[in-house]
């Protein structure tokens, strides 16, 4: 099967690696002419995970139209700020041909990958423009509409019921390294969440399946934001009891605007939500949880973001989270915190003391 994945980062480098070694020809794209002549030439990622070697079964490119030519499957893994762009992109190239850019490799057909244990074959999808098979990895919410990344999908490609969204406790760096792991598939169409259950699954990578787009989405927004929290808790010197009350707390804040919204509170129990919240707040792999640490130090985003060349998901989200939670009269005053001291200037003293003595509530509410 011929699979596009649209973003070379991390997690775009660790699904192509999974897929590329499951035998699909995978085509990645990437902005950076320097990071796919890298890509083509030794199969590694100069800027993310450097030390994993791709299959030669995946090809980069900067040229969408090529990456998307003949596709049968569409993975988007670009940060939730580009998903709009992407999708406009992706609109105006399906259905059209393009000649192989200049820097891709001529076409000669891949090497076989390493045999992998057998898994079971996805169904072959529609080979139609409007209904090619997407799933969406970015986590985050649009800016500044606060429209859910697939209804932001929808309205850009149409045939919603094609759409899906990944989701779970995945770090690229363990993922690629074929280290267990599980993630949750979630689409409004069975069918579709099956495809893609497919086309993921290996011994390595369980994948389970969901109907609840909505909690699905947000818990993996929202998530990156208490992280954050944990971060600065634990570079202010705070214990693992506060971190354990960041995160209870924090999965109970993510609920009431899961259910507010429509989703299930359930999900926030899955892997999208309580599994992916432990990894994310836990982990030495977290970008979210490193930038809280960066600013119990009195660093800036722009200063974290420019030295790692990596998106801090959790910042952006801290403002639309929070503008969706006081859109729908939700509490959430963890994440209000966070936006307060990353976006407002908001002293930490001042902020912390605030969340401490607010009113003694039930636990559940």
């Amino acid at each position: 099967m011929r699979v596009s994945v649209i973003g070379a980062g991390s997690w775009g480098s660790a699904i192509a690696w999974l897929l590329g070694n499951k035998g699909d020809e995978v085509r990645l794209w990437a902005r950076n002419a320097e990071l796919v002549e890298s890509l083509n030439t030794t199969h590694r990622n100069p800027q993310y995970l450097r030390d994993i070697e791709l299959p030669s079964s995946v090809v980069a490119s900067t040229s969408l139209a090529w990456a998307l030519q003949g596709t049968e499957a569409i993975v988007l893994v670009t940060p939730s700020i580009a998903v709009s762009e992407m999708a406009e992109g992706i609109a105006e190239c399906l259905g059209t041909s393009s000649d192989t850019p200049p820097n891709t490799p001529p076409n000669t057909p891949p090497n076989t990958p390493p045999n992998t244990p057998p898994t079971t074959p996805p169904t072959t999808p529609p080979t139609t423009s409007s209904n090619i098979p997407l799933v969406l990895l970015s986590k985050g919410i649009e800016t500044p509409t606060g429209t859910l990344l697939l209804d932001v999908l929808a309205a850009k490609l149409g045939t919603p019921e094609r759409l899906a969204v990944l989701s779970g406790p995945n770090h690229a760096e363990e993922v690629a390294r074929g280290i267990h792991s599980a993630t949750v598939v979630a689409s409004q169409s069975q069918k579709t969440a099956a495809f893609f259950q497919g086309l993921f699954a290996t011994p390595t990578f369980r994948v389970y399946t969901s109907e609840d787009t909505v909690g699905v989405q947000l818990c993996g927004a929202a998530k990156n934001v208490i992280a954050i929290a944990c971060g600065l808790a634990s570079g202010l010197g705070f214990g693992d009891n506060t971190t354990a009350l960041l995160m209870t707390r924090g999965l109970a804040e993510i609920s009431r605007l899961v259910t507010q919204l429509g989703g299930s509170p359930i999900t926030c129990m899955g892997l999208s939500g309580m599994g992916d919240l432990v990894v994310t707040c836990t982990s030495k792999h977290s970008r979210n949880r490193a930038f809280g640490l960066e600013l119990a130090a009195g660093n800036k985003l722009e200063d974290y973001q420019s030295r790692t060349r990596m998106v801090v998901e959790g910042a952006i989200a801290s403002k639309t989270v929070t503008n969706l939670a006081q859109l729908h009269g939700v509490d959430m005053p963890i994440s209000t915190l966070v936006r307060g001291i990353v976006w407002e200037n908001e002293p930490l003293e001042r902020a912390i003391t605030t969340l401490i003595e607010r009113s003694f509530k039930p636990e559940f509410y």
